[in-house]
């Protein structure tokens, strides 16, 4: 399904929790009728203490809150924080609960995986950030490094009314049919601005492939630069020819990609792909100052996307995700620009030379990891796209 892009909107870009949360902190502070949040991880640490209090004290006068978070990425959440919003009145639901004790169950794998926030059809929040501290990074060197927007005007809508879908269908799993919502209830929001957005969702029913698709379409139609900034990286195979031929005939295609090992399998096996890709003339940047975790993209100075989609197979044929597209050349060029420092400040550059000249020993363990991604995706009937 193509994007549906709306005008009238005021986007801000928000550069990891230091300046997404405070934003996110003064939206609930005003709320006034009602609040979704979606998140795969809700941690326990100082900054979910504080957006719980947040979420509480909205609920305290008289917002309808809501909090649907994901059953396996926020499986340590505290039993604290859960009673705090409750004891609030705060709604909270939990999609897909980790009661199956079966790693192999393919459902298992069908995760909430976005960040999603829409407060009272004022504002609204997309991006790759969980309800998690910066610094609260375990086994990574901190701080986390993310992106999101704050989004104002008709799409807040939109967000809104994805988010009572997908909180009906959750309340009707988990049996609480009194709080299953009208969707689209109220006016449209008017207008804030004069950017061009839209918002991009997949799912397992009438959107598999969207967000795929709108980057396939803005891949297939660039004519002088793509910018991709992806934590994991694994694309199938429509997605890596579709990089191919945009370089071949002149794009100038830059990745900037995880350079630190958090998911094994996916870390190696991404790297079996780093021969093609150089091949063709992609220049392939690894970020090592932190823990990256952006899911962003910048194409041709115009056409940007920020939100919760790896370009990985969990991502593209598994997860619940949203990313918020957009058609407008300021917003592009300061992601560019961002992406840019990013590159500058803390990546190191993969060349051809240096990577093709690398001894068999160190090119194994990338085959072996692809190639067991690939069993992984065949066991759960997705082999054919990967």
């Amino acid at each position: 399904m193509a994007a549906r892009f709306l005008p009238g909107n005021r986007l801000h870009l928000l550069r990891s929790g230091a300046e997404y949360f405070p934003a996110l902190e003064a939206a609930l502070g005003a709320a006034r009728s009602a609040v979704f949040l979606e998140t795969y991880i809700y941690a326990g640490d100082v900054t979910g203490r504080r957006i719980t209090r947040a979420l509480c004290e909205a609920a305290s006068r008289g917002s309808t809150v809501h909090v649907l978070v994901d059953g396996f990425g926020s499986r340590d959440m505290p039993a604290e924080l859960v009673d705090d919003l409750r004891s609030a009145g705060v709604r909270l639901l939990v999609f897909r609960p980790e009661i199956f004790p079966f790693p192999w169950r393919r459902d298992r794998l069908r995760r909430m995986h976005r960040k999603l926030v829409a407060v009272d059809d004022r504002v609204a929040f997309i991006g790759g950030i969980n309800i998690i501290d910066d610094l609260d990074t375990p086994h990574q060197v901190p701080p986390r490094h993310d992106y999101a927007v704050k989004i104002e005007g008709p799409l807040v809508g939109e967000i809104r009314q994805e988010a009572e879908r997908l909180w009906n269908r959750i309340a009707r799993a988990r049996l609480r049919p009194d709080w299953r919502l009208r969707v689209g209830e109220g006016p449209a929001p008017p207008r804030r601005g004069s950017q061009r957005a839209a918002l991009v969702v997949r799912d397992n029913l009438r959107h598999r492939r969207d967000i795929e698709n709108a980057y396939l379409a803005a891949i297939e139609s660039a004519a002088r630069e793509i910018v991709i900034a992806n934590a994991y990286f694994l694309p199938g195979k429509r997605f890596r020819r579709a990089l191919l031929r945009a370089s071949r005939r002149g794009v100038r295609v830059t990745l900037l990609l995880q350079g630190r090992v958090e998911y094994a399998l996916l870390h190696y096996a991404s790297h079996a792909l780093y021969g093609t890709l150089l091949e063709a003339g992609i220049e392939i940047y690894e970020y090592r100052r932190s823990f990256l975790h952006a899911k962003v993209a910048v194409i041709d100075d115009h056409w940007a996307t920020v939100g919760s989609s790896n370009i990985d197979p969990f991502s593209l044929m598994l997860a619940r995700e949203a990313n918020v597209v957009v058609e407008d050349g300021h917003f592009a060029a300061e992601l560019r620009r961002r992406l840019r420092e990013d590159i500058d400040q803390g990546a190191l550059v993969v060349t051809r030379t240096r990577w093709l000249a690398q001894p068999l020993s160190r090119r194994i363990p990338s085959w072996i990891a692809y190639g067991l991604a690939r069993f992984t995706m065949g066991v759960f009937g997705l082999g054919g796209r990967f």
